[in-house]
């Protein structure tokens, strides 16, 4: 049997592995909870699966692609990853548990319900969703095509990059409409097992066959390559120390509102294990550095690649010397860490759609409605991102640019006006208008970095400032008679909902984290203010 079939038929069988277990994630809950079972696993993930689901959410295809890439081009810049990443794990340790407190007593399951709800403005939340979803899609679209790039180099060419991206479409879709967010968190499971898995053996294996162990390889990058090791980097790299510093601090206050963030914040059975998921989260960044650190071993053992090429500086690495099966063991935890967040983005996409813009039509206000509503969504969101990856790539992947950073004007709007009850909507949409402006302004001219400085943080300077001065100069709100409790989040330590140090319950930490009424709460639609 040729490399190339026998790599391809690891990969198969996993595959169909990753939607049986998709599938088996809700055995028995198929009709339970409507769209808070679907979207938020009905808010009873306990520990081990929400941090399984987070971690996985830091490591997408771009850590076996870009990271190895960046290293391969630029060297210490790809730090950057590790540094915003552990800091907004910190500021999660605060957020985290005020938006799962918030979403749990008004029955919200996504930050669209949440800016809904606090501005008392159904429109505004549908406003949200539709913006987001233009942040989102390149992200499906980039998981998709890191997945094909993947698939197509392990399988030795057998698979086509046309089949492998339909391969990573089915299989996401496949399980993702059917079992939500419980089942990408078992998923994640078994990614995180081959992840760490394949990440130590290469850890281990490259560097002993390449260079005879870590102690010569790491003396030829200080002598030979010593750019690649200090900040700005190789190559030319814009990205010096107030790029790293800026992006470092947008990327840790923006992490923690993303979307998909949000998702596994809203999935947890309690605030306490979100806290404890903060501290613990850092530590799997550990495994970032292997790719990096690969991609700098790969300028010495495959110099020359340039252009996307150098995002298959690791796999350039294994394909031609370790064994078939091996190569796809390894090919299928790098198309896992493209299928679970790719889940992900897709189902925060149909929950914002079902719960905050279909819903404002009166059929779609039930529950379980919402949730047929949001399974539909899914379909087409992955089938759009789907046929812009073959019909137009660029498209998309020239809107992945302003992405995160057109993500991080929604920090205000959300973030600080759910601290402080004077930020008016006027404010607040002002300056989100005048942030995402900018963004596309300074990166469409390819001015960013701004005089060395991230463009997304500049836009967000300018986002705030706007939404204080149309705050404090401009008209107020129409009077809202809701009291501060109703519209404002708040730390949950001392809360009603059973978040203290045993929050959890005696079913918490499971395997699975669903104990006898495993189900959560059922699905409380939003109150009418969000509506």
């Amino acid at each position: 049997m040729s490399d190339g079939a026998i790599a391809t038929a690891v990969f198969g069988v996993f595959m169909v592995g990753t939607v049986a277990l998709g599938l088996a994630a809700v055995r028995g809950r198929g009709k339970q909870g409507g769209i808070a079972e679907w979207s938020v696993g009905g808010r009873s993930l306990g520990a081990v699966f929400i941090w399984v689901l987070m971690a996985g959410e830091g490591y997408t295809s771009f850590s076996y692609l870009g990271a190895a890439g960046w290293g391969y081009n630029y060297g210490a810049p790809v730090l950057y990853v590790v540094a915003y990443m552990s800091c907004g794990y910190a500021v999660g340790y605060v957020v985290g548990p005020m938006l799962w407190s918030y979403a749990r007593r008004h029955g919200l399951v996504s930050i669209s319900d949440m800016v809904a709800h606090r501005y008392g403005r159904p429109w505004l939340g549908a406003g949200v969703a539709l913006l987001v979803t233009v942040f989102l899609l390149p992200y499906i679209q980039l998981q998709i095509t890191g997945m094909g790039v993947v698939v197509s180099t392990i399988s030795y060419g057998a698979i086509s990059l046309n089949w492998a991206y339909f391969i990573g479409f089915a299989v996401t879709t496949g399980f993702v409409v059917v079992s939500g967010l419980r089942g990408s968190a078992w998923v994640s499971v078994l990614k995180d097992v081959l992840v760490v898995g394949t990440l130590a053996f290469l850890a281990l294996y490259v560097p002993q066959h390449y260079f005879d162990g870590y102690g010569p390889f790491l003396d030829r990058i200080v002598s030979e390559k010593s750019d690649w090791l200090t900040l700005p980097g190789s190559g030319g790299s814009p990205y010096g120390q107030a790029w790293f510093a800026t992006t470092s601090l947008l990327n840790a206050v923006t992490v923690v509102i993303f979307p998909t963030t949000v998702a596994g914040y809203l999935g947890a059975r309690s605030a306490d294990g979100l806290r404890r998921n903060a501290i613990w989260l850092p530590a799997y960044n550990v495994l970032l550095f292997v790719p990096m650190l690969l991609g700098m071993a790969a300028v010495f053992v495959v110099p020359g690649l340039v252009g996307a090429e150098s995002n298959l500086a690791l796999f350039k690495l294994v394909v031609d010397s370790l064994p078939a099966w091996a190569v796809g063991v390894i090919g299928v935890a790098a198309a896992l860490s493209s299928i679970v967040p790719m889940a992900v983005f897709m189902l925060v996409i149909g929950t914002m759609w079902g719960s905050s813009v279909l819903s404002l039509l009166p059929r779609w206000r039930t529950p379980q409605r919402q949730k047929l509503a949001s399974q539909g969504v899914v379909v087409v969101a992955g089938g759009l991102a789907l046929a812009m990856t073959y019909g137009a790539p660029n498209t998309l992947v020239r809107l992945s640019l302003i992405s995160y950073e057109g993500m991080a004007q929604l920090v205000p709007i959300l973030l600080l006006g759910l601290v402080w009850r004077k930020l008016t909507l006027a404010g607040a949409l002002s300056g989100l208008v005048v942030g995402v402006g900018v963004v596309c302004a300074l990166v469409f001219t390819d001015r960013d970095p701004v005089a060395g400085v991230n463009a997304g943080i500049v836009a967000l300077a300018l986002n705030l400032a706007v939404a204080l001065a149309v705050t404090y100069g401009g008209p107020a709100d129409r009077a809202d008679p809701r009291p501060d409790e109703e519209v404002l989040a708040r730390d949950p330590m001392d809360g009603p909902e059973g978040d203290g140090p045993d929050g959890d319950g005696p079913d918490g930490d499971g395997p699975d984290g669903d104990g006898p009424d495993g189900g959560g709460l059922s699905s409380a639609a939003p109150s009418g203010a969000a509506r």
